[in-house]
Order: structure tokens, then sequence, then C-alpha cells
């Protein structure tokens, strides 16, 4: 049943203005659907969907809630730092970083970054098995 569905990632925004304005001017995204002051639906070139939704539970998560698989991490954090988004280092075994970029043996590379909202976003080179 479910191997047939598809998923769609919900990102929570304590601020909906002001995560469209982030998605919009640092990420390069427009949503392809918009209730006002209530969601927001974005639909990637790749087919990939996700939702943008305001409440108070907005980066509470403390792990990693969306991630773009993309065909060159650092070309993608490059264009991103240009916009001014921040990427996170963690502390985690078996990870070297550069740049704001992760390496992870048997994994690829990996980069982290937060939104507006204080959630956590990552960028990868797609997952084993992907």
């Amino acid at each position: 049943m479910l191997n047939n569905s598809t998923v769609t990632a919900n990102i929570p925004a304590g601020d909906l203005k002001r995560a469209r304005d982030f998605y919009a001017g640092k990420l390069g995204l427009t949503p392809s659907f918009e209730m006002d002051g209530v969601i927001l639906v974005y639909k990637t070139a790749g087919g990939s969907t996700f939702s943008v939704y305001e409440t108070q539970y907005a980066g509470q998560a403390g792990h990693t809630i969306a991630q773009w698989h993309v065909d060159d991490v650092e070309a993608e954090v490059r264009e991103l730092k240009a916009k001014d988004v921040t990427f996170e280092e963690y502390d985690m075994p078996g990870v070297s970083w550069k740049d704001g970029v992760a390496t992870m043996e048997g994994m690829g590379k990996a980069a982290w970054f937060k939104d507006s909202e204080g959630n956590i976003l990552c960028l990868d080179d797609g997952l084993p098995g992907g």
C-alpha cells in the first residue's frame, strides 16, 4: 500500500511570511499553492513536494526535518552562502568537515542549515540505496 504512495514533508513555521521570504530569497523557491496565513506548498522540478505551515512549534525538532538530494553539495553550499545562508557543523564520529560540507565514509557528502524558523534542513548527494 504505502510503497506505491508519495511522501510530502511538512515544515513548521512560527511566522509564515518570514518563512516565505526565506524560501524565496535564500532558496529561490516559489510556492505552487498557498492559502494566506495557513500553508505554502512547494513543488520542485524534480517532483518533490513539501509544505510550510504556520504553528507555534517551529524549530523545535532538534533534527533534520527535510533534505534535498543534489548533484553537487559543495556547489549548492557556495551558492547558498552567497545568499547569507549559514551552515551548521556538528560533532559526529567519522565525519570530516570542510567549509560547511560533511564527508561521511560510505555515505557521501551533506550540509545542514537552518531556515528562518530554526528548522534543520539538509543537502546531500543521495542516500545509499536511494
